[in-house]
C-alpha cells in the first residue's frame, strides 16, 4: 500500500489514557471534574429529541452568536466554530502552511502541533523555552519560509502563561500569523481577546473540553477577524459540529456564573495541591490552567506514575528529550486530590524517596 511520504514518516499523536468509566480517578487529561451546568444538559436533551434526520447548521450560528455576546466581541463573524479545538488548530495550519514551508512552536508545549506539520508535509521548528519558562528573543524572529507561530498560553505541560504586551510585541516583530492557543484562559488571570481586534496577524483558539466541563462534546472554536473566518471557513468540513455539540456549546456561553463558580473553585484546589506537593518536596511550577507540573529532585516521576496508576489514579508522566521529565496532574474535586496525594506519599515510601516531617 502507497502512502503519501509524509505519512510514512511522522509519528502519531498518542492522547492520554481513557480508561472505562467509573474504574479510575482521572486526573490524566485535564478535563473538568464537574459535571456541565444543568442548562447545558436541557439543552442537549432538547436536541437528541429534534430534528436530528436534517443536517445541521453548517456555521453553528447560534454558538457564534452566543459566544459573541458572552466574550465581548463585535459580533458573530469574529467567530469559527470547530469540532474541538483540535479542528480549528488543523484548519489553521491547513490554511497557511503549504508543504515544505515552516511552522514554529515553544518546547515543551503541546506535541500535537508537529503533527500537524508533519500530516502537510511542512516543516515544524520548536524554539526551548528560557528558564523559567520564558519565550527567549529567537521565538519572534521572521523568516521567508515561516507561514505559522503557535503559542499555548497558558502553556502545558508547565502551565506557565506569557504577559500579553510580550504577545503583543511579538505579534509586531513576526510578518506571519501568530496564534495564541487559550485552551486553559479561563482558569489564569488575563487572556488575547482584545488583541485579536488591534491586530489581524493575533488569532486565538478556544475549547470547551477543560473549564466547561464538555470534553465529551467536541467543541472548540476560533476568535480572529472576520476575513480570516472567511477565508478559513472555506476549508472546514461542511457540517464540521453536529446539532447536539452546536446546542450544548451555545448554551454553555449562556452560563457565565456558572463558569465564575467553578473556576474559583478549581484554582482554589489547584493551589491547595501545589502547597501540599511543594511540602512533599516537589518543585511545583506556578500554574494559571486547570493542572500543576511538578518535579522531584530525586526523580523517580515514572515509578510514581506507575504506582498510581496500579492504585486506580491515572496523572500524566510526561519526558521531554533534551529537557527532562516531571508529573502532569489535572486539577480534580478535593476528595480526588486527597486521595492522589496520599497515594503519591506511599508510593514515595515504597521508593525511598525522603517526605519532609
Amino acid at each position: 500500500m502507497q502512502y503519501r511520504p509524509a505519512l510514512n514518516k511522522m509519528k502519531p499523536y498518542v492522547p492520554g489514557e481513557q480508561p472505562p468509566p467509573g474504574k479510575f480517578i482521572k486526573l490524566n487529561t485535564n478535563e473538568n471534574p464537574y459535571p456541565p451546568p444543568a442548562e447545558v444538559v436541557k439543552a442537549i436533551q432538547s436536541a437528541a429529541t429534534g430534528p436530528i434526520n436534517r443536517y445541521p447548521d453548517p456555521m453553528a450560528t447560534s454558538f457564534r452568536r452566543a459566544a459573541a455576546d458572552a466574550l465581548g466581541l463585535p459580533g458573530p463573524e469574529w467567530v469559527l466554530a470547530g469540532n474541538g479545538s483540535d479542528e480549528i488548530l488543523t484548519l489553521l495550519v491547513r490554511g497557511f502552511v503549504g508543504e515544505g514551508e515552516s511552522l514554529r512552536l515553544p518546547y515543551p508545549s503541546y506535541i500535537l502541533y508537529r503533527t500537524l506539520a508533519d500530516i502537510q508535509g511542512a516543516n515544524w521548528e520548536q524554539v526551548p523555552f528560557d528558564e523559567p519558562w520564558e519565550l527567549p528573543q529567537a521565538f519572534g524572529q521572521s523568516r521567508d519560509d515561516l507561514k505559522l507561530v503557535l503559542l499555548p498560553n497558558p502553556n502545558s505541560p508547565s502551565g506557565t502563561v506569557v504577559p500579553k504586551q510580550q504577545i503583543s510585541e511579538l505579534a509586531e516583530s513576526l510578518d506571519c500569523p501568530l496564534v495564541v492557543d487559550e485552551a486553559y484562559a479561563d482558569f489564569a488571570e488575563d487572556n488575547c481577546l482584545d488583541l485579536v481586534q488591534s491586530n489581524e496577524r493575533i488569532l486565538v483558539t478556544r475549547t470547551l473540553s477543560k473549564s466547561y466541563g464538555l470534553a465529551g462534546i467536541r467543541f472548540g472554536f476560533l476568535v480572529a477577524q472576520p476575513h480570516i473566518v472567511a477565508e478559513l471557513t472555506k476549508i472546514k468540513d461542511s457540517y464540521n459540529c453536529d446539532a447536539i455539540s452546536i446546542a450544548a456549546a451555545t448554551a454553555a456561553m449562556g452560563c457565565q456564573d456558572w463558569l465564575s463558580d467553578v473556576v474559583e473553585k478549581m484554582n482554589a484546589t489547584r493551589q491547595r495541591m501545589a502547597d501540599r506537593l511543594s511540602a512533599m518536596g516537589f518543585a511545583v511550577t506556578p500554574s494559571h490552567a486547570n493542572f500543576v507540573w511538578c518535579q522531584h529532585p530525586e526523580g523517580k516521576h515514572a515509578e510514581i506514575h506507575q504506582y498510581l496508576k496500579q492504585s486506580q489514579i491515572l496523572i500524566r508522566y510526561m519526558d521531554f528529550p533534551d529537557w527532562g521529565d516531571g508529573l502532569r496532574i489535572s486539577v480534580g474535586t478535593d476528595e480526588q486530590i486527597d486521595a492522589c496525594l496520599l497515594m503519591m506519599e506511599r508510593a514515595m515510601q515504597s521508593l525511598n524517596m525522603p517526605l519532609p516531617a
